[in-house]
């Protein structure tokens, strides 16, 4: 909180978290809640567009917490207010917190139909058995007592006895260790046991640890920093199991939703950088310990961890400041591996714990691409795959063992419900699946949280406990699809009002129509604008898709992998019907999990594959999608559902496309002005 702050300026608590501060009159409500940790969703950084960080100002003397709130102690409907609430719904009570300000003390309230960050972490480790090659060996020795006639010190009697029993000559002694060698040794009287780290053979071995008597244990961490989620494995190095798992809703969200509006903040913040690095390893450091509690480890027992993450969330999570990557050329401070130490980046592990993270394949292709790639091995295959991970920014790799390209796409975050009216995360509550019928336009749904589908018993039970709140990014790619295939939308997304004689759920929305996909306690619609977003974020997609296939010199893939946690809920019909990616053969498109999280496991585990995603990583070659001058006609086209030039015959012996035509309805005329604005995107 602003250090300036004193007892005379007002007093601000948010509920439901709790959280009280003191802050100066004038203070963005926005930047208070961020300074307290308390989180309100932006997506658009504070522009008033996206209508995400909605607050309620309660009235009234909250004895409890010495707090008289009051409408007045908060500033009058600003401008961006005043454009939102006539183009959007806002309701009445509610403000824009990236608006207004603090007048005096307040009580606000983060509305729960607003607050869709309980989000479920969905990354479980896979079950693959990866062949052990660890960087770090456990060595068990004896070594000579003292003597008067050899006046060696008690370290290079160790240096020696590891020399003698293990190969291992001219190591290397961390400073930590220095002071602590001499009563280890005597401790375990003069035998003990040494983790020696050796990421390359042509290294010289460092001494990063050592226990007296026999130590049989040791044990490293993979995680893959997300911008929505992060996920942490602990594997045995010793066994190579992975005994424990854990997730967590990455805390920066709380500075921007997605990766853009990170960097704008710090761009804005002369803070900035150091706060977003401090969120993420307080993250991690909260996840070691609740994959350490669940497995019964002693943090100080965990000696290597591998990490990966988007060029961003790597550089962040490394102190560095990813202004840089904020625009062309997207350069990055560095693309290659990174060999570091646990205790210069604040995480709670042995002192002596060495970090590896995979490198960078270009400024908008991460370690977490490099990850998956070596996880999934398109440069091992003879066939053509595409890799593809799909968020607020994709990375997109394509290839077999002649030639692999690769390159991002953006996005945006409209898979992830944060542009979808009626979007959310996945929480419990949140529809996931969606079918419709084509002939009473009547929709049925699965619901998070719920085991029945929405026409079968038990649901309504169910359903009462959690909720229908929302959509989530595997949901609304469902529902659009399903509502293109019961011809409620057009090939050129358009939804057709005509069919509102047909059924109640086709409804007029202003100069446009929309669809009620739920009609309960919360009426959750599609929209037309709904509709261009997905439209907008799948053609982004899939133009970048279509460049790599143009460098490759192909017209199909033989195989396509959806990598991610959203990647890992996507049905694969649903993602070829809305033209999310090009036409395969149904039974080759397939989830690959969280491919990033099983290449980061696989580079902890094996230093093997570390040498092999640095060799893979220099020869594959980096297509910037901006500076293609084929992108936006591969965009425009990709507008379509599927797509208004490439065929989709593999898809089409599966399910039965609508014949192309186009619906008559009301529009407003969004369609082009979005589609020019997307082509200014970029993310």
């Amino acid at each position: 909180m602003d250090q300036k702050a004193s007892e005379k300026d007002p007093l601000v608590l948010f509920m439901p978290s709790g959280r009280r501060g003191r802050f100066e009159k004038g203070t963005n409500i926005l930047e208070a809640a961020r300074q307290l940790g308390v989180y309100v969703e932006s997506v658009c950084g504070g522009r008033g567009i996206c209508g995400r960080c909605q607050i309620e100002i309660q009235e009234g003397n909250f004895a409890k917490h010495g707090i008289t709130s009051a409408d007045t102690h908060i500033s009058a409907f600003g401008a961006k207010e005043k454009r939102y609430a006539e183009k959007r719904d806002l309701k009445d009570g509610r403000r824009l917190s990236c608006s207004a300000t603090i007048e005096g003390d307040l009580v606000v309230d983060v509305p729960q139909d607003v607050q869709v960050n309980a989000q479920i972490v969905r990354k479980a480790a896979d079950t693959r058995l990866i062949e052990r090659n660890p960087a770090i060996q456990m060595c068990y020795v004896e070594v000579e007592e003292p003597d008067m006639h050899k006046p060696l010190g008690d370290l290079d009697r160790l240096k020696l006895a590891l020399e003698r029993d293990w190969g291992f000559s001219d190591i290397i002694v961390d400073q930590h260790l220095l002071p602590r060698v001499q009563k280890i040794l005597r401790e375990g009287q003069w035998a003990v046991t040494a983790a020696i780290h050796r990421d390359m053979e042509t290294a010289r071995p460092s001494l990063i640890a050592l226990y007296p008597g026999l130590k049989n244990e040791a044990y490293g961490i993979a995680c893959d920093i997300g911008s929505t989620t992060i996920a942490m494995h602990l594997s045995s190095l010793l066994s190579g199991l992975t005994i424990a798992s854990a997730g967590v809703s990455n805390p920066q969200i709380r500075f921007g939703e997605d990766l853009m509006s990170r960097v704008s903040y710090v761009m804005m913040n002369p803070d900035g950088q150091e706060a977003m690095t401090n969120a993420v390893h307080n993250a991690l450091n909260g996840l070691i310990e609740e994959v350490c509690a669940e497995s019964g480890v002693d943090p100080a027992d965990i000696l290597d961890a591998v990490f990966v993450g988007n060029p961003i969330m790597h550089h962040l999570f490394l102190g560095i400041d990813p202004t840089e990557l904020g625009g062309a050329p997207f350069a990055l401070a560095v693309s290659g591996a990174v060999h570091s130490w646990a205790s210069d980046l604040n995480l709670a592990l042995n002192h002596g714990t060495r970090v590896y993270m995979l490198p960078c394949i270009a400024g908008h292709v991460g370690a977490d691409a490099a990850a998956a790639t070596l996880c999934e091995g398109p440069h091992r295959q003879d066939e053509i795959m595409l890799l593809v991970d799909v968020g607020t920014n994709a990375e997109i790799v394509l290839g077999n063992k002649d030639r692999v390209v690769a390159a991002s796409s953006p996005t945006g975050p409209a898979f992830e419900g944060a542009e979808i009216s009626c979007g959310q995360r996945a929480a419990s509550g949140a529809i996931e699946r969606v079918r419709i019928d084509p002939h009473t336009l009547e929709p049925r749904v699965r619901v998070i949280g719920v085991d029945a589908w929405s026409d079968e018993p038990g649901f309504a039970d169910q359903a009462a406990k959690t909720g229908v709140t929302g959509v989530c990014g595997s949901g609304i790619i469902e529902v659009i699809a399903e509502m293109f295939l019961a011809g409620i939308i057009s090939e050129d997304g358009v939804i057709d009002g005509s069919l509102a004689s047909r059924s109640e759920r086709i409804i007029e929305d202003g100069r446009t129509f929309s669809y009620v996909l739920w009609d309960g306690e919360t009426r959750l619609t599609i929209t037309q604008n709904d509709v261009r977003a997905i439209q907008l974020a799948k053609a982004a997609l899939y133009a970048g898709i279509k460049l790599l296939m143009d460098k490759q010199d192909i017209a199909h893939v033989d195989k396509i992998g959806l990598a991610g946690a959203f990647g890992s809920f996507i049905d694969p019909k649903y993602a070829m019907v809305l033209g999310l990616v090009p036409d395969c053969e149904l039974g080759k498109v397939k989830s690959v999990g969280n491919a990033a999280g099983t290449g980061a496991r696989m580079a902890l585990l094996n230093r093997g594959y570390r040498r092999e995603i640095e060799e893979t990583v220099t020869a594959i070659e980096k297509i910037e999608t901006a500076l293609e001058p084929k992108f936006q006609e591969h965009f425009v086209n990709a507008m379509a559902l599927p797509n208004k030039t490439d065929a989709f015959p593999e898809l089409a012996k599966a399910v039965s496309l609508p014949a192309k035509s186009q619906a008559t309805a009301k529009d407003d005329g969004s369609s082009g002005r979005r589609r020019r604005e997307g082509r200014r995107r970029r993310v």
